[in-house]
């Protein structure tokens, strides 16, 4: 669901370049669910290849990521293991709601409702197994490293800031935070573009930086009390309380200090193991096992892969090849005081 606390931490809008020389760990299934919910044809149909397999993942991935080397970004993507049991309630309630947008958006596409259509379409992005490991092959074509996290990508990314082997995580989702991330870049691989889920089109949209110490001391708050005050409104392990948002949430958690002390104090429930949902925010499954090395472009790989394989366009896939390497090479030339 992603937690609401746009209303709440502190958010500093930078510019792409200004991330120049930082290591950044970029929650690998966020990126791609963007891409296949953003790159799209009319009536929101996916880019396909002659085989109906679907590409628009890895158009955005090939593409975006070039652009992030280009603007002196060393991007590291962070793949979901095998998600917490807490959370499989909310991975069906998913699967469900992209069946009835799929059904709607047939009978939208029958009426002819191009806008009705592209909303509806937007809705039904599915990532496969397959297709995540498809990803992963063009990412080692394009010599830019992934770790394979044990359980959530985000946990993992957080972990990598605390080991000090990335600057920041990069994801949509506040959940980083929680998980103890020490900096969050948000819009990282939507930059410039947010799609308009009523209509085929987008408005402007620049990263956002969310230091998580600063905002723990603009609320006044501790990690743990900021994931209780979480936990109270609603996370992807519970349902949280009804009628309970952000702000609601945060004055009850600074009012009584801890959730068991909201809910006794309150009268309310939560209906859900406390002590658990905390456990995999504050304690939660990360690797130490990784290695981080961005090699040379493999040309021929990336060609026989993308063009022969799945039908892009040569031209386009030689000139993002170019590009790549024209801004591995500036990179190697740049200071390294950022480092």
């Amino acid at each position: 669901m992603g937690l609401k606390l746009s209303k709440l931490v502190v958010k500093h809008q930078i510019k792409l370049e200004s991330l120049r020389g930082r290591i950044i760990a970029i929650d690998a299934y966020n990126a791609l669910y963007q891409f296949l919910a953003l790159i799209r044809l009319r009536y929101g149909v996916p880019l396909t290849d002659k085989y109906g397999r679907v590409t628009s993942h890895l158009n955005g991935l090939l593409f975006r990521t070039v652009r992030l080397v280009e603007a002196g970004i060393r991007p590291v993507y962070v793949y979901d293991g095998r998600p917490p049991q807490l959370k499989s309630k909310t991975l069906e309630e998913r699967v469900e709601k992209k069946k009835e947008a799929e059904v709607k958006w047939k009978e939208a596409v029958a009426k002819g409702d191009l806008r009705d259509a592209w909303a509806k379409a937007v809705q039904t992005s599915r990532l496969t197994k397959s297709m995540a490991e498809d990803s992963k092959k063009l990412l080692n074509y394009m010599g830019i490293p992934w770790v394979q996290a044990p359980s959530e990508g985000e946990a993992q990314a957080a972990y990598m800031t605390q080991a000090g082997d990335v600057w920041a995580s990069a994801s949509q989702d506040y959940d980083s935070l929680l998980f103890g991330s020490l900096r969050l870049v948000r819009n990282l691989t939507i930059t410039g573009k947010k799609f308009l889920r009523k209509t085929p089109g987008y408005y402007k949209l620049k990263p956002e930086l969310i230091k998580l110490d600063e905002t723990l001391r603009e609320l006044d708050l501790t990690r743990e009390q900021l994931v209780d005050m979480c936990i109270l409104m609603g996370t992807d392990y519970n349902e949280g309380v009804k009628g309970i948002g952000p702000v609601k949430a945060y004055k009850l958690i600074k009012k009584y200090g801890t959730l068991e002390r909201v809910l006794e104090g309150e009268s309310i429930s939560i209906g859900a193991d406390i002590d658990a949902i905390r456990n995999i925010f504050l304690n939660p499954p990360a690797t130490a096992d990784y290695e981080l090395k961005w090699e040379d472009v493999d040309e021929d790989g990336l060609i026989e892969f993308l063009v022969e394989e799945r039908g892009f366009q040569r031209e386009r896939v030689k000139k993002a090849i170019e590009r790549l390497r024209r801004a591995r090479i500036k990179g190697k030339q740049s200071t390294l005081e950022f480092y």
